[in-house]
Order: C-alpha cells, then structure tokens, then sequence
C-alpha cells in the first residue's frame, strides 16, 4: 500500500471511524481537525496550524508534547520488553509505580490495584467496595447493597461507572440495563438544588448526602465522588468543608468513601491530589488521566491495608479479588508514568498551579460582565465558563443553536483548541503552560465570545 495522503485520511475517517461523544452526522458535515504532530503545548494538523490545546488531550496531558524524560522511559523500556501479564508475574516497573504511588498519595493507602483508564479503575473499586461488604457482611446484607453518588456526576463509561453517573445526556439511555444507586443533590452552586444563594449556604448539599444515608439505613456500601470539582457536569466546584462532611457521614454510616480523582488529580487543582486539599483520605481511590503524562493508557485503584487484607486467605476459600484486565500493569504506560511522576516529584511545577490559576483568572475577568457569562468557576487550572440565554434569570441558551460548539470551532482561526461540554466552555491547560498561553487563551475566548453573541 502506497502512503496514504492528508485526502485520503479524511475519507478513510469519514468512511470508518464512529468517534466517542459525536453526533456523526454533524461531523461528517464539518471540516475535521486532523492532528499530524504536537510540539509542547501545541497540536499540529495537517494544514500546518499550530492549535495550543487548551483541553490537555482530554485531560490528561500534564506536560505537553514530546517531553524528553518521557519519550526516552518509553524507549528504553522497548529495547526490554513491551507487556507481559500481571497474572502470576510482575516487573520492575510496575513494582517501582506502585510504590511511587504510595508515596504520593494520602498516607494509609498501601495497595495499588492497576487497569487501563479512569473508568476501569472506577469500575474495580466498585467491585472491590461490594467484595469487601460481602466478605465483612455476608451475602445478606451484600444483597441489599447499594452505591450513593451525586446527581451530576460522570465515573466513566463502562456499566458500573455509569450506573454511579448523573449527567443525564450521557446515562439515561442506559438506565435500564444499569444496576440501581442512590443519588444525593450535586453542589452546583450556581443552579443550587436546594434553593440557597451563597451568601447563605451552610453546605445544605452535605445535609441531603448525610440524609441520603441515613435513610439507605446501612445498606450503602460505597459512597462515590469526585472531590474538588465534578469535571464532566461542567466544571462544578465542590464548596469547601463538602468532602470533610462526607467523609465523616461515611464513617457515621459503615459506607466505604470512593475518590475518582481521575480528572482532578495530579496537580490540576493545586495540589497534588483535590483530596489533600480538606486532609481527607479515602477508603479507594481512582487516579488515571495525568499518570503518564497523557501518553499512554495506565489507571490505578489504591486501596487501604484493611480493605486488602480482607481479601486474604487459603485459595479454597475464593477471597481473591476476580477481575482483571489484560493490558493491567502494561510497562511502557509503567515508564511513562514513572516519568511523569518523577517530574512532579519535586513539586514545583504543582506548587506553581495556584499562581498560574491567578493568572488565569485575572485573565478571564473581563468576561464576568458578558451579558451572556452566566458563571465563571474555576478550581486550579480547571474552569469553566457557562454560558446563557440571560443573565438574570440564568435561562439556558438552545441546545440545537450549538452555541459553544461553533465558539469553540472558531477559536481554531485563533491557534486554540477547545471541546465543550454543551454551553459551559471548559478550559483546562497542561500544567507547564506559560502565564502568555494563558493570557492569550482567555484573550482569544473573550473575542470569540464577544463575536459569536455580540458584546
């Protein structure tokens, strides 16, 4: 086969490929976004634009593109070996993550469950919080067990990270082949569910979870959230004290506490995990997204020595954990993420997170007054901007006008790439980017705002 040209890859694509979160017939009507290459900061499409990616790949580029330390791991683990199961053997690298890991994260989680992105890491602790009620409870009470998440929330994908999801658009298709779980009200401040103003919330959203539970009466045996900000719903960020009062509710009702710090985690919020942020250790906790730095697919679920330990004993007794997944443990994902993780070691470049989220925030500040800016929130280098029909009432704009869909697609002219998430525009840079990038990135989002919906 002759080398495929650009012409040839739009039509091949077009013809073949169904991508993830796509109305394909809208797709297939636009101009597709093809990235041929990446230099630091910046995509690359086979026009020759330079795109800096105010996304981070989805979330997960910490660092950018072609980041020397990590390309030279990943190559020199190729000249060993590229994946061999975790089935029975191990390897250095992963042995040598998993102690890093340990390292890093809140004191007290020792075991290091590891699978292929955030929503098997999600879907493992769900497995292992109901394993762990059915060897501490019996088959009775693990019969009427149940999970407890926030309405709003997104763990994934797969069926059991669905079934603890709330956003709607996404879940409801699936709700009838989804196990049942209990919801609690989602602090999304500026739609507040319980009706409260901020100048008088008492964290009322903590009131209905701890109620939530209390009425489960002990049958929940996990509790799920994304600490700091639920990233998916739009960037909603969590009052401070909500994670302190759920954690304690936990304790108060015998449900394991779940952290998904698959978005959050690895320094987005200014600290090295959103959790740190309250003193909180959880029971489990899912990290994926930034552990390779975005180059490869590793996730992790680390677990307390209680939880683990309640897994031993003879092998007739079946206590072991069964799941697993093929590429769980994968070596080159191993040395990336070992990379990335010994370029935050030091923690400068997180310690530095908060001064560039100033930056970021002095930047956008024009933007508040937009007619057309419902709300501006921001928890470290994630933010979103929600956008609306009117300010005064905070009347949604037309779904099908695709307001921050075509806002997004003209910030291309402008050397910017964004995805939205509906009307809320999600900004949330690498780590590494500079105080200009930033600068330039809330500039351009201004102008294209001011352009699309006037001034």
């Amino acid at each position: 086969m002759k080398p495929p040209g650009p012409e040839d890859i739009r039509q091949w694509d077009a013809d073949h490929v169904w991508h993830p979160f796509t109305q394909m017939q809208e797709y297939l009507a636009s101009d597709p976004l093809v990235v041929v290459g990446g230099d630091g900061h910046y995509l690359i499409d086979d026009r020759g634009r330079r795109l800096f990616d105010g996304t981070s790949a989805l979330w997960c580029n910490l660092l950018g593109h072609r980041v020397p330390e990590i390309d030279a791991a990943v190559i020199a683990q190729l000249g060993r070996f590229a994946h061999t199961t975790l089935l029975g053997t191990t390897h250095p690298g992963v042995a040598m993550l998993a102690r890093q890991l340990v390292e890093m994260t809140p004191r007290g989680l020792n075991h290091v469950f590891f699978s292929d992105n955030g929503a098997t890491a999600v879907e493992s602790a769900l497995k292992i919080a109901f394993q762990y009620r059915l060897l501490t409870k019996g088959k009775e009470e693990a019969d009427k067990a149940v999970y407890l998440s926030l309405e709003n929330a997104y763990h994934g994908d797969t069926l059991g990270a669905a079934a603890v999801g709330g956003v709607e658009l996404f879940h409801d298709v699936f709700k009838p082949i989804l196990l049942p779980s209990l919801k609690a009200p989602s602090p999304y401040c500026y739609r507040c569910p319980v009706g409260k103003a901020p100048t008088d919330c008492s964290i009322d959203c903590a009131d209905e979870l701890e109620r939530a539970l209390a009425r489960a009466d002990g049958r929940v045996c996990a509790v799920i959230l994304e600490p700091g900000v639920q990233a998916a719903a739009g960037m909603l960020v969590l009052p401070e004290g909500f994670l302190t009062r759920a954690a304690a509710a936990c304790r108060a009702h015998g449900a394991l506490l779940i952290l998904d710090e698959v978005a959050t985690g690895f320094g987005r919020t200014g600290t090295l995990f959103a959790c740190q942020r309250e003193g909180v250790t959880p029971d489990l906790l899912c990290v994926a997204k930034g552990l390779t730095g975005g180059y490869l697919p590793v996730a992790a679920t680390l677990a307390t020595d209680e939880i683990y330990d309640t897994f031993l004993g003879r092998y007739d007794e079946y206590r072991h954990f069964f799941h697993g997944h093929t590429y769980t443990g994968n070596a080159l994902g191993c040395a990336a993420a070992l990379a990335t993780l010994g370029l935050l070691e030091d923690g400068a470049i997180v310690a530095d997170v908060d001064r560039k989220a100033r930056v970021l925030r002095e930047a956008l500040a024009p933007l508040a007054a937009h007619r057309h800016v419902g709300d501006i929130r921001q928890a470290g280098l994630m933010c979103g901007i929600e956008l609306v029909a009117d300010r005064a009432t905070k009347q949604m704009l037309v779904p099908g006008e695709r307001t921050g869909y075509h806002i997004c697609l003209s910030l291309r002219d402008r050397g910017i790439f964004l995805r939205p998430l509906g009307d809320i525009i999600v900004l949330m840079p690498p780590l590494s980017s500079t105080d200009a990038e930033l600068q330039h990135l809330a500039a351009s989002l201004h102008t294209a705002i001011v352009e699309r919906m006037g001034a």
